[in-house]
């Protein structure tokens, strides 16, 4: 006999080991590779001492001559907040009941939440993480069609059918909880369920994920917002909180040079190295377009899984798809660590209950929760391509 009980059983020893597996280690490349730590972490805040620059005290001398001072470390201490994630999903009082007595039912309506949950959770850790905390989608919409309900945006492949976005006129709230219905990705476009005559074409609007302005992780854009302070540090101190990047000139010519020559520059500048390769939709043709002028065959590399990707000299290639279509990000994936509370658990209430009953609703709702933040040790490690033509 299913019930309420036993519902909660499967979410907490069944399901959770799964989500967080999948959430942490097949949610997006990087994200995979980025460490795990409770480490650093003092009630909300996170405070990590970060060294610059590495000890002095080694040389090369003769046997009766004084042995090397060393001198002390330095260090930056980087701070930052605990981001809250959650996500949630609902089930019904009535299926439950319908499959209170057939076991594989009740499966197939928990396998379907969780897929759902994980479909939506996986989407939006992988845009949190090459977002910059603000969760913006795009800084200024192109254009509306408040007849038709549509909005015309720069970054399409941020959004997707059922999410909800609020619309901000700089930072005055215009419109809340917008779901978008449908996509038109070759036009650049997305349909909207409320009408949009509060919107003005005399004014700038700007789109964020609904009810998280200010509140996601600290992903890679803010690394590269020079514009703004980093982890509680003014980067006018630091060179090091300086990432490279470098735009294409209009009479420069794109090719493997000028990617090889960026990595060096990054790897100079940091003392790291260089692991990973994200380009935006157009640089990627750029990239394969300009390897294929003078070769007959691409390197490409077998990575977890059985997934192939683009190879650029030894270093796999993925796909941007947060980012600018024509910006290539090179990253050292060994500089960024996520800091957290604790690894995703289901939110419980007072009795120790993972499943409760939405208020005024038959339904259930149970919320996965994780309280974290993404720091990165060496910004200058980070770089970036942009402009590419």
């Amino acid at each position: 006999m299913i019930s309420l009980q036993s519902a909660q059983s499967a979410l907490k020893d069944v399901y959770l080991d799964v989500l967080s597996t999948q959430l942490n280690f097949r949610t997006d490349p990087l994200l995979s590779k980025i460490k795990q730590s409770s480490t650093n972490v003092y009630g909300r805040n996170i405070i990590k001492m970060v060294p610059f620059g590495i000890n002095g005290g080694f040389c090369a001398s003769n046997e009766d001559d004084t042995l090397p001072t060393s001198a002390e470390n330095q260090y930056l201490n980087f701070t930052s907040t605990l981001k809250n994630l959650f996500g949630t999903l609902e089930i019904t009082d009535k299926a439950i009941r319908a499959s209170s007595t057939n076991n594989g039912a009740f499966v197939n309506l928990l396998d379907a939440e969780m897929s759902s949950l994980l479909a939506s959770s996986k989407f939006n850790l992988s845009r949190m993480l090459y977002g910059d905390g603000s969760a913006v989608l795009d800084k200024q919409i192109d254009a509306f069609d408040a007849t038709n309900k549509t909005i015309t945006v720069a970054h399409i492949a941020k959004y997707f059918v059922g999410m909800s976005i609020d619309i901000y006129k700089a930072d005055t709230l215009v419109l809340s909880g917008v779901r978008v219905v449908d996509i038109d990705a070759n036009a650049s476009k997305i349909y909207v369920d409320k009408a949009l005559t509060a919107l003005s074409t005399s004014d700038t609007y700007s789109t964020y994920f609904s009810g998280a302005k200010g509140q996601e992780i600290t992903g890679i854009d803010a690394i590269f917002d020079t514009t703004q302070d980093l982890y509680g540090l003014n980067r006018a101190d630091y060179v090091s909180l300086v990432p490279y990047t470098h735009t294409q000139g209009a009479d420069e010519k794109f090719d493997e040079m000028m990617i090889q020559k960026a990595i060096d520059q990054i790897e100079l500048q940091s003392n790291g190295s260089v692991d990973m390769l994200f380009a935006g939709r157009d640089a990627r043709l750029k990239m394969i377009s300009s390897l294929l002028s003078y070769r007959k065959n691409l390197d490409f590399t077998n990575l977890q899984g059985g997934v192939t990707t683009l190879s650029f000299n030894g270093l796999p290639v993925y796909t941007y798809r947060f980012g600018d279509s024509d910006s290539i990000l090179l990253v050292n994936s060994n500089d960024f660590t996520m800091h957290q509370l604790c690894d995703w658990e289901w939110l419980t209430n007072e009795d120790g209950s993972i499943l409760k009953q939405k208020e005024n609703y038959a339904i259930f709702t149970a919320t996965l929760v994780k309280y974290a933040d993404l720091i990165c040790a060496k910004p200058n490690g980070q770089g970036m391509l942009k402009g590419i033509n």
